[in-house]
């Protein structure tokens, strides 16, 4: 999607990158409009980095090229994040007296914009009018959240979260054809303790899961997420549960609140746990050993197969697996294949971990399989997610329309 972002001349410019960033990460092209007071908080050469286009505030430049309005037809959405009192007030009112404004109002592209001023100024008639009327012409408002402000005083007026405004774009880019399903992601990897401090854990970053996670929400889903050991990640999710071992995984996955239409289980589970952890700290003897005796952990996928076939409406289950090609005698599709009908899921999705390739990075590389057929994908972790979902929605609605 083609993606005009502006930024207008408030402190909150600074964190207009982490926007831009996010959006090309997802695959999007970005222009950034900024006006001349936002280039007092944020250069140029900046945005230009981030966004990987040239960056330029005047509309007096190439005029030969009708700038504003090529700018305004090529644009599938626009976005002003941060925007300012002063550019709400002369949206509102149809000004347009730079670049930015011209193009908004030329513009037949989605508008969505993200507020940010001191509470004092957002809370005034004027500005709440200012809002109204964009609200009532279709302008989509991401509106400011409640923090610490510029200078020592807290209150409504910051800007919206990095993540709830890609989720705004989002839920204006992509189809809702998830809406009225239930989601439950299962993402992050479980702690296996040894002692009272330390514990056997995996490489998993829960980077996937959470995209996938997003995505859902973003195309209309009623998203539930399983959070293992993610520290905070999960934040700007309503519905969670955290779990730190395979055994809580296995308990919550168990309950009722896991009986949705779709589980997704990206979860790293440690396939092993200390038979006994040590409830103090172990000690280092003289000779330097100890002896730690493992044994395997309950395989959750088989046990959630079990329980499910005895439902009358069963979830559709989506398993995960992690091949190490340099080390395995079988192709990764063969090992999914195997997977698939052993644990009884409804679709696989495998990738390949050689070199620690994968781990707590943002792209990804995967084969989707089912016993329908399959398919490959590759880029983003949430471009991945997109095409997971697309090749699962089919089996899905052929399942819920019985």
């Amino acid at each position: 999607m083609r993606i005009i972002v502006g930024i207008t001349g408030g402190i909150a410019a600074y964190k207009a990158p982490a926007i831009i960033r996010a959006l090309s990460e997802l695959g999007h092209q970005v222009k950034v409009i900024p006006t001349q007071n936002a280039l007092r908080f944020i250069g140029s050469t900046t945005l230009e980095a981030i966004s990987h286009n040239s960056v330029d505030s005047q509309l007096f430049n190439d005029v030969e090229d009708v700038k504003h309005i090529a700018l305004a037809q090529e644009a599938d959405l626009v976005l002003v994040a941060p925007a300012t009192a002063s550019f709400i007030a002369r949206y509102a009112a149809g000004i347009a007296d730079d670049l930015l404004s011209n193009v908004i109002l030329a513009t037949k592209a989605k508008v969505l914009i993200a507020p940010a001023m001191h509470t004092e100024m957002w809370e005034h008639q004027a500005t709440q009018h200012n809002i109204s009327t964009l609200e009532s012409r279709g302008v989509t408002v991401v509106y400011p959240g409640f923090g610490r402000l510029t200078g020592s005083d807290t209150g409504v007026g910051r800007l919206a979260e990095t993540q709830d405004i890609i989720a705004a774009v989002l839920g204006l880019s992509l189809k809702q054809d998830y809406r009225g399903k239930s989601v439950l992601v299962v993402t992050g990897g479980t702690h296996e303790p040894i002692d009272s401090v330390r514990y056997i854990a995996n490489r998993s970053s829960g980077k996937q899961g959470l995209a996938l996670a997003r995505v859902a929400r973003s195309r209309g889903a009623d998203v539930r997420l399983l959070a293992i050991n993610l520290d905070g990640k999960a934040a700007d999710f309503q519905d969670v549960k955290t779990a730190e071992t395979a055994a809580d995984v296995l308990e919550i996955l168990t309950s009722d609140w896991a009986l949705v239409d779709l589980i997704l289980m990206p979860a790293a589970i440690g396939d092993f746990r200390v038979e006994k952890a040590e409830p103090g700290k172990l000690h280092r003897e003289s000779d330097g050993g100890v002896n730690l005796h493992l044994i395997s952990n309950p395989d959750i996928l088989a046990t959630l197969s079990e329980r499910f076939i005895r439902l009358e409406a069963k979830p559709f289950v989506v398993g995960f697996a992690a091949h190490a090609s340099e080390f395995e005698t079988e192709s990764i599709e063969e090992s999914a294949r195997h997977k698939l009908h052993a644990k009884s899921l409804d679709a696989i999705v495998a990738n390949d971990i050689s070199n620690g390739q994968v781990f707590n990075s943002d792209t990804n590389k995967v084969l989707i399989l089912s016993n329908l057929g399959f398919a490959k994908s590759e880029g983003t972790k949430e471009h991945v997610a997109n095409e997971i979902l697309d090749f699962i929605l089919p089996e899905i609605e052929k399942i819920l329309s019985r």
